[in-house]
């Protein structure tokens, strides 16, 4: 279950860093959001799947990789935590966040998150220009959402198992769907 913590109240980064360190928080426009409950085993082995698909990409190369959970602050009341995400950008990478726009996001939708990150995390990558984001659902599909030239993601590519996947952002980061599943058990009915 998400929960809001003092809907009424706004928070700001500066709030954010004085939290204990055992919850794992997200800001969205100052509302703090609880990242409850842990992931299941099927998210951790899609996230796992995609960590090494992008390791194994991006090694040598000077974009980097990061994986849940990292911050990042996108404003003073604006901090997520995706659950992979890749910066070209050094300067972006500090010692305890990423600050700014990630080139690429990826969230592997949960229950308890999906409506948020369809609707408000979606919204804040593409209003702080995030170029790329995929929502990775457990059922086996990938939604990629790319951002058109008017700043905005259009509609999104939605990909099954199998097919394969091309980066816009990454021409050569070319992904067999079917290979971010690998080992995930399907639901039962």
């Amino acid at each position: 279950m998400t929960i809001s913590v003092k809907k009424n109240q706004r928070y700001t980064y500066t709030d954010y860093l004085t939290w204990s360190d055992d919850t794992r928080w997200e800001l969205i426009d100052g509302a703090a959001y609880a990242m409850l409950p842990a992931p299941t085993t099927r998210h951790q082995t899609i996230q796992l799947n995609l960590a090494g698909i992008l390791l194994t990409h991006f090694r040598g190369k000077s974009c980097r990789p990061f994986l849940a959970p990292i911050d990042v602050k996108l404003s003073d009341s604006d901090l997520l935590q995706p659950d992979l995400l890749i910066v070209c950008d050094p300067k972006k990478i500090e010692e305890k966040a990423i600050v700014g726009a990630p080139d690429l996001v990826i969230e592997i939708l949960s229950p308890s998150t999906e409506t948020r990150d369809r609707r408000e995390k979606k919204a804040l990558y593409e209003r702080y220009r995030v170029a790329e984001y995929w929502l990775v659902s457990v059922n086996g599909f990938v939604e990629q959402y790319v951002l058109g030239a008017i700043e905005q993601y259009g509609v999104p590519i939605i990909l099954s198992a199998d097919e394969t996947l091309t980066s816009a952002t990454f021409p050569d980061l070319i992904v067999a769907v079917s290979e971010i599943f690998e080992g995930v058990h399907p639901t039962s009915s």
